[in-house]
């Protein structure tokens, strides 16, 4: 990839890579720092286009959470209610109510609009 270009294809792609793993060292406000933020923008264009990532389910954003925080179930009481509550939240058995989902949304620092995403609970 001589020219700098939009990443059409997926030999664009591999190209554009190429030539990012090239500019890797530029240094920012230089000509060649300028081509590297220049095609990694364009590489995560294409990227988000051809390879999208999905959201995690509730269930899993509020596990993921949990992992990154620390926290137990017993840290979610407060949160989501009784013992059993919070058992039956993990375990995929109930569904969040809107006041589980403000509370953890809140407490947790997890977008709501993720919290208030539809999945099915176990039965």
């Amino acid at each position: 990839m001589n020219r700098i270009k939009l990443i059409k294809t997926e030999h664009d792609y591999e190209e554009a890579l190429k030539l990012a793993d090239k500019l890797f060292d530029a240094k920012p406000d230089t000509p060649d720092g300028d081509k590297l933020e220049l095609i990694v923008t364009l590489i995560e264009l294409y990227e988000k286009r051809n390879f999208p990532v999905e959201n995690p389910t509730p269930i899993e954003a509020i596990k993921f959470r949990m992992e990154q925080m620390n926290l137990t179930a017993k840290d979610l009481i407060p949160l989501i209610g009784c013992k059993s509550k919070v058992s039956e939240v993990l375990s995929g058995k109930r569904t969040l109510s809107l006041n589980m989902i403000r509370n953890l949304s809140k407490g947790l620092h997890i977008p709501a609009e993720l919290l208030l995403q539809e999945y099915e609970a176990i039965a």
